[in-house]
């Protein structure tokens, strides 16, 4: 029994290094051309805006940046349980140009993006190629030891760290360095969280920016206000053009039969059925706009079933994987179900995808998150605030301090992740 642990420990151990060096080598490969191709344009545009061609360039190469900056707030959270808060202002929606443009760049946070790109590249480049290099780089130098040296010296010579490999001796010394750099392998996984530690160094929001903060904070509250006055609204509406209306017709048929019921019982009977079918229809007014509100299933069996029963009813083949420990509090539970069934409104109207997949995981890290992730197969091009849907989503998660990322390439894949504190 002892034995089978020591080797399960063992094999955990070596699959995290294994999986810290395959995540920072894909993530040195993005984290290089995407921070030097970002900050590029954005300085750039900045400058062109002066002549007027970056009144143009400028509000989509900056949503581009943010883009980036959220995808990599998601991984931060996914792979090193590092959490990054996003403290955005919201996006101008004056289609003058002059307006956008010097709306995100009057935000801080669109500096704090601007200044993470060049440490990216640079530091963040190299933190991230590290636990690949522990992890791999040592297999060089054991293959070195082991005979690769001959062909490797033949043409002209061969470096391996600091050794010059040029017989069967220096191909030793070459595996011995390999074996002390394997002995640091085991750091890789600490080496990928401090790739995402001084990301969230140069994006988090300093003591500075608190007042930024809190003014973010307001806003979605303020937002949360408006939304839940105009739901009333919208409840009484339907209440009184739908179901109210139904009931007081079936009102005056009732009234009508008791007069004709002795004068004419047939016309009595049909007005009796048209009553009863006036109460039905009501009943299934009354039932949607309780749906609508607050879902039984959801009240009743949890958030895992309430997506569940909502993927049933999509018109696209839509997978469901819930891990989710127990129930949160029932407002980011109702938060969470409505913000997926926006999500899943969007990937069916815009997307053309013919498959969806829903994550609801429970990550427990820090104080704890709802972790959700919406993913399509369609065309892409998914941006928040395009009259997609996604910047109602955003607000609705706002109110909870949650985030919501978006990641949707042309030609697609789309993914969009959104983050609750379940605390």
């Amino acid at each position: 029994m002892t034995m089978r642990t020591g080797n399960d420990s063992w094999s955990t151990r070596v699959r995290a290094m294994g999986l810290a060096a395959l995540r920072g080598f894909g993530l040195a490969l993005v984290t290089l051309p995407g921070a030097v191709l970002g900050f590029t344009l954005a300085v750039v545009s900045i400058a062109l805006v002066p002549i007027g061609v970056g009144l143009v360039t400028t509000p989509w190469v900056l949503t581009g940046v943010r883009a980036l900056a959220d995808w990599r707030r998601v991984l931060a959270a996914e792979w090193g349980g590092v959490r990054i808060p996003s403290a955005y202002r919201p996006a101008p929606k004056d289609p003058n140009p002059w307006t956008r443009t010097f709306g995100l760049l009057r935000d801080p946070a669109t500096w704090r993006d601007l200044r993470w790109l060049p440490v990216d590249m640079t530091a963040g480049f190299v933190t991230a190629l590290l636990p690949a290099v522990l992890v791999l780089y040592p297999l060089e130098g054991l293959a070195v030891a082991a005979g690769l040296w001959q062909p490797l010296a033949a043409s002209g010579g061969y470096w391996y760290g600091f050794v010059r490999v040029a017989d069967q001796t220096s191909a030793l010394a070459a595996g011995a360095l390999g074996v002390a750099l394997l002995a640091l392998a085991p750091l890789a996984p600490r080496l990928l969280t401090l790739h995402f530690r001084l990301t969230r160094a140069v994006l988090g929001a300093g003591q500075g920016e608190l007042a930024e903060r809190v003014r973010v904070l307001t806003e979605t509250r303020r937002d949360a206000v408006d939304t839940s006055a105009a739901e009333l609204r919208r409840i009484e509406r339907d209440l009184h053009d739908g179901a109210q209306a139904r009931l007081v017709a079936m009102g005056m048929d009732l009234g009508t039969i008791e007069m004709l019921l002795d004068k004419d019982p047939a016309q009595a009977k049909r007005l009796l059925a048209q009553a009863r079918q006036s109460s039905a229809d009501a009943l299934t007014e009354l039932r949607d706009l309780v749906r609508g509100i607050h879902p039984p299933v959801l009240a009743e069996r949890g958030l895992g079933d309430a997506v569940r029963a909502l993927a049933l009813r999509m018109p696209v083949p839509t997978e469901v994987i819930v891990d989710l420990p127990g129930r949160a509090d029932a407002p980011v539970e109702s938060a969470a179900y409505f913000a997926v069934s926006e999500a899943l409104t969007n990937a069916v109207k815009h997307s053309g995808a013919d498959r969806i997949w829903i994550d609801l995981h429970h990550v427990t890290e820090g104080e704890g998150m709802l972790r959700i992730t919406v993913t399509d197969n369609g065309r892409g091009g998914a941006v928040i605030g395009a009259g997609s849907g996604l910047a109602g989503v955003e607000r609705r998660l706002g109110t909870f301090d949650g985030v919501l990322a978006v990641s949707s390439p042309a030609g697609g894949p789309t993914m969009v992740t959104m983050e609750i504190p379940c605390v």
